[in-house]
């Protein structure tokens, strides 16, 4: 008995097979996702008072800054988590530690906006990424055939974590620069440590950990979607402009969602592991354009009852584009991946086309009109898609047959 419960105290952080059979997302995973929740709440809502006074432009820098800090904390967790999870007491405990660094971040994300104070943000990011680097040590110590990956991983970490350190004195005027040059520190550390060899990361784990995602930041827009009816019924009371954007929002977000897990991953990772960085760091863009989306509709259900769905092309393109840069990436993405994507190229660029089009027939449509338009080409998307895989079904079978 005391030999079981050594052993389940502390696991070998050995390394996971790339082709463990039946491998799903832990618990743990689920948990710490549930703490980028918070942070990405936060950092929506303030996109939204932006986009409310006026000054998306303005605020589009410090969102996609604190965006970036929430999302590469997630991906780097995910992909370690994939090749190295013992879930173990000292594994849980680590996880534990960078949950309280997301807390943290999550906190500061107003007075980043506001006052362009970091301070907060770079405290809780520090948390995360030096917890990560005792993991990665822990690999290094424990995993001899991928110590050097890991000591590559736990060093590069660490030396950009001073620039992170030294970004928080430095002027405000120049941190839009700076912040640009430590992002491509952070994104050169994997392909940097990497080189000696790659991690056992499992294809189908981390297409699952990046749909759970997408999920999560699409529960935020539903979220922030219930916000800015809330405040709009407390603000002018019942219109029929308020449910047809609240509406067309729902079905918007539902549609996107049908679309993104239309696009088979895991298959196409596990074929092509060489196009790891490309999809995975390329999902910033779509996780940002999502929770961006989510700002977007708050402002919209809001705009829409407060001029009863008038025009109002500003926000009507605070949902637009983000829609646009969605569907843009989408098949950006998976289009390396596979040997024919499922949302075909031609009827996407219609759509995109379409999508940015509308807020132009704003005049004509109003806020309520454009929404739903929006929310219409999204869902249309989604149909032709499912036609063109009927007809391709039939197709093969068909050809089965003869």
């Amino acid at each position: 008995m005391l030999a079981h419960m050594s052993i389940a105290f502390r696991i070998p952080m050995s390394g996971r097979s790339s082709d463990e059979r039946h491998r799903v997302s832990s618990p743990l995973e689920l948990l710490f996702d549930l703490t980028f929740v918070v942070a990405i709440a936060q950092v929506a809502s303030q996109l939204a008072h932006a986009e409310e006074a006026g000054e998306a432009l303005a605020r589009l820098g410090p969102y996609l800054m604190v965006f970036f800090a929430i999302w590469w904390a997630w991906m780097n967790f995910t992909w370690f988590a994939s090749a190295y999870d013992t879930d173990d007491v000292p594994y849980r405990v680590m996880t534990l530690v960078q949950m309280g660094g997301v807390l943290v971040l999550a906190a500061g994300v107003p007075a980043a906006f506001e006052s362009s104070d970091f301070t907060a943000i770079i405290i809780g990011y520090l948390i995360m990424r030096l917890a990560l680097v005792g993991q990665w040590i822990r690999a290094a110590v424990e995993h001899p055939d991928g110590r050097s990956t890991a000591i590559r991983y736990a060093s590069g970490i660490a030396v950009v974590q001073v620039f992170w350190v030294a970004f928080g004195f430095l002027p405000v005027d120049a941190r839009p620069w700076l912040f640009l040059v430590g992002a491509a520190l952070e994104l050169s550390v994997p392909l940097w440590a990497e080189r000696p060899g790659m991690t056992s990361w499992h294809p189908h784990h981390i297409a699952e950990r990046y749909g759970l995602f997408t999920i999560i930041v699409l529960g935020e827009s539903v979220s922030a979607s219930a916000i800015g009816v809330q405040n709009a019924l407390a603000a002018h009371g019942f219109s029929a402009a308020l449910v047809w954007i609240a509406a067309a929002g729902l079905v918007l977000l539902f549609a996107l969602w049908w679309l993104y897990f239309l696009e088979p991953a895991a298959e196409g990772l596990a074929n092509r592991r060489n196009l790891s960085f490309f999809w995975g760091y390329g999902h910033y863009v779509v996780f940002a354009s999502l929770a961006a989306l989510g700002a977007g509709l708050e402002v919209a259900v809001q705009a829409g009852a407060e001029h009863h769905g008038g025009s109002d092309t500003a926000v009507e393109y605070a949902v637009a584009v983000p829609v646009a840069v969605f569907l843009l990436m989408l098949y950006v993405l998976h289009a390396p991946l596979v040997s024919e994507v499922v949302i075909r190229p031609l009827k996407t660029a219609a759509a995109i086309l379409l999508v940015l089009l509308l807020p132009l027939a704003s005049p004509v449509l109003g806020l309520v009109g454009v929404t739903i338009g929006i929310a219409l080409v999204a869902a249309a998307l989604v149909a032709a898609t499912l036609v063109d895989r009927a007809f391709a079904a039939r197709k093969a079978t068909a050809l089965r047959d003869e």
